[in-house]
């Protein structure tokens, strides 16, 4: 197996993914068989520059680098050579954010990322007019505000982009943008033309809304601001002489290089999970947490809590997108994790790694009290609109009366993480959305138990856990890449036939009982909401320097809440181990 990899190396029928997450940049290496064989990854953290979260582009051209770098040596490490070409490549990068350029391709304002939530006029105005659920972190309600704030850049604005575009634009010199990654700039037509039976629609930013937005904004051609919208299998360019210097200065890279359309984290997580076509869906646990289910039919209503975006085929999506995810749980793992090691530098015996904390700790929480014994547990580190909060405090809360076990404390910072994805599905349910199964992916699955079991619970449907889908979105995005030699099959084919055909898969039933106890669980958690705001208001900095964003995160810059390179939390945005 190893020989052949390496002549697959040498003759250039690998294939190469690279995803952006948010405290990770990886990159992956696949064989003919889709199946990883090198990686390589670079850590970055995000920047709080006057009242906003952003990365420099400097930043983003390094971290590139040195991820594709890393996997190079970890090539030649392994098979004795050195890649000089791949069948085919691809980039993912987190949605949403706002990347604005002038005609000079010159970047006007720094990237402001998908934490930034200073959006709320825009996006209210724009969801009011447009009928349709415009989210705080969403490219256009960035646009917008701009203009409502009438900052002066916008008179030279020539183009918006995401991070997946612009690394796309700077590989290939093309302009384009997967549907997935398009679905968070601005809405996609994803219902059949009236062409004939089996049209699959469009697949492009809805006209009619895009006429609203016109007047709305007062741009002229917003179209021609936006990229062009590709699917899955499309041709987006090819790798230039410039795109290979750029990602690898050694000249050993050479141009010619196909690459499929730029995707964003969403769509390779549905890639990465089987999870694109109906009655699918899946649930990315990291920094944040997000759920994915794919659409049968539209949603009757425009909802707050819920995003419509699509797979990367351009199938609507119903997405729950909540600000906070397991980075409570890796804090209370951090604390335990010294204080064991504080309790063997005492005994002289050895400190359990951070694997045997979290499986230790999540081994308690399963044989806890299913409503946790009556504590309560909040993971907002930053703002959380899906429950209307503006500056969130992550707290735990009890009765006197309550267990306050190691095991209870345990399984309610676990249903603290899945509490709001919670609330956020509930409104699908209302909307009697069919739901066959979710595949989960993250860092905290890595622990089998528990943390599949409880999300079963929170969710009140199977959860899946799929050996491949740990491999994450870089894996995704490849195997996207991939697929543009499969065309004749529509991707959902691909991924069942080609792609996951053998893999194992590990189903979790949800539990009468820990259903029912983690019900009585949300029923508090639902009603101690309000206590946010207090905790807020009694714990806000009595000096704040003043700014335009009044996002949660912008107003706590002590309580940062990306978390760089915590095991459990390298998934985020990126669902990975």
């Amino acid at each position: 197996m190893g020989d052949d990899r390496r002549q697959q190396v040498v003759d250039g029928r690998t294939t190469l993914g690279i995803e952006l997450g948010s405290t990770r940049i990886k990159a992956c290496l696949v064989d003919e068989d889709l199946v990883p064989i090198a990686a390589g990854a670079h850590e970055w953290e995000n920047e709080f520059v006057d009242g906003r979260w952003t990365y420099s582009l400097e930043a983003v051209e390094t971290g590139l680098r040195a991820a594709y770098a890393a996997l190079v040596a970890d090539v030649e490490a392994q098979y004795g050579v050195t890649p000089t070409t791949f069948r085919a490549a691809g980039v993912s990068a987190m949605m949403h954010g706002y990347l604005a350029f002038d005609a000079a391709g010159e970047l006007l304002v720094p990237f402001r990322t998908w934490r930034n939530t200073s959006t709320g006029p825009a996006a209210e105005r724009l969801s009011d007019a447009l009928g349709f659920n415009i989210p705080l972190r969403w490219s256009i309600a960035h646009l917008y505000q701009a203009v409502l704030d009438e900052e002066p850049h916008v008179a030279d604005l020539a183009s918006v982009t995401t991070l997946a575009g612009y690394v796309h634009r700077r590989l290939t010199g093309r302009d384009v943008l997967g549907v997935g990654d398009a679905s968070g700039v601005f809405p996609i037509d994803s219902t059949p033309a009236d062409s004939g039976p089996g049209d699959p629609g469009t697949r492009d930013y809805d006209g009619a809304m895009l006429r609203t937005a016109e007047d709305l904004i007062g741009v002229g051609d917003l179209r021609a601001l936006l990229p062009e919208v590709l699917v899955a299998g499309d041709d987006a360019g090819a790798l230039t002489p410039e795109g290979a210097a750029w990602l690898d200065p050694s000249g050993t890279l050479l141009p010619g290089v196909p690459l499929c359309p730029p995707e964003g984290d969403a769509g390779t997580g549905m890639v990465a999970t089987n999870a694109v076509a109906p009655r699918t869906g899946n649930v990315s646990v990291g920094t944040s947490i997000f759920a994915m289910v794919v659409l049968e039919h539209p949603l009757s209503t425009p909802h707050e809590e819920l995003d419509v975006v699509t797979t990367p085929s351009g199938d609507a999506v119903a997405m729950v997108h909540c600000n906070n995810g397991a980075s409570e749980i890796a804090s209370w793992a951090r604390v335990f994790g010294r204080f064991a090691e504080a309790a063997s530098e005492r005994t002289g015996s050895t400190a359990p790694d951070i694997d045997t904390v979290y499986a230790t700790l999540l081994a308690e929480a399963e044989h806890a009290d299913p409503d946790a014994g009556g504590l309560l547990s909040f993971n907002y580190l930053a703002g959380e609109p899906v429950t209307h909060v503006e500056d969130g405090r992550p707290l735990l809360l009890r009765t006197p009366d309550a267990r306050f076990t190691l095991g209870n404390l345990v399984r309610s910072e676990v249903h603290g993480a899945f509490a709001t994805l919670a609330i956020g599905m509930d409104v699908l349910h209302g909307e009697e959305v069919q739901v066959d199964r979710m595949t989960a992916h993250g860092g905290l699955f890595r622990t089998p138990g528990a943390p599949q079991r409880l999300l079963a619970a929170a969710l009140r449907v199977p959860v899946a856990l799929e050996e491949t889908a740990g491999e994450g979105g870089a894996w995704g995005i490849a195997v996207l890449a991939a697929y543009l030699e499969h065309t004749d099959q529509h991707l959902a084919d691909f991924l069942a036939d080609t792609v996951f055909g053998g893999d194992a898969v590990h189903v979790a039933e949800p539990e009468p009982a820990d259903v029912d106890g983690f019900q009585t669980y949300l029923g508090r958690y639902r009603r101690a909401l309000p206590v946010q705001d207090v905790a807020a208001a009694a714990t806000r900095p009595e000096a704040t320097p003043a700014s335009t964003d009044t996002s949660a995160s912008a107003t706590t810059p002590g309580a940062e809440p990306t978390t760089a390179g915590e095991p459990r939390l390298q998934a985020e945005k990126e669902p990975t181990r």
